[in-house]
């Protein structure tokens, strides 16, 4: 079962490296912002199920702030959006 776990992480991670060219170069900032939030989404992803396949539990605490904080930063992103800031 720990080397499906650990299948599942790094498709995840390749998930995440898949959205690096549209955070590069995507049309418009909002499209960034999306790929920037899926991607640390899926990092996260990865980082849980690597934990799960390690059997480590502190990775699942590193995985929670990364989704808080990628949460959290694209509302700020948004916001800037909003009031015409970028």
């Amino acid at each position: 079962m720990d080397q499906l776990y650990f299948a599942v992480a790094i498709a995840e991670a390749c998930v995440a490296l898949l959205l690096l060219p549209r955070i590069a170069r995507g049309p418009s900032v909002s499209d960034r912002i999306v790929a920037l939030n899926t991607a640390s989404t899926q990092a996260a992803l990865a980082v849980l199920f690597y934990a799960a396949g390690a059997d480590r539990a502190i990775y699942l605490d590193v995985a929670i702030w990364l989704v808080s904080f990628s949460y959290l930063g694209a509302i700020v992103w948004a916001r800037f959006l909003e009031r015409g800031l970028i």
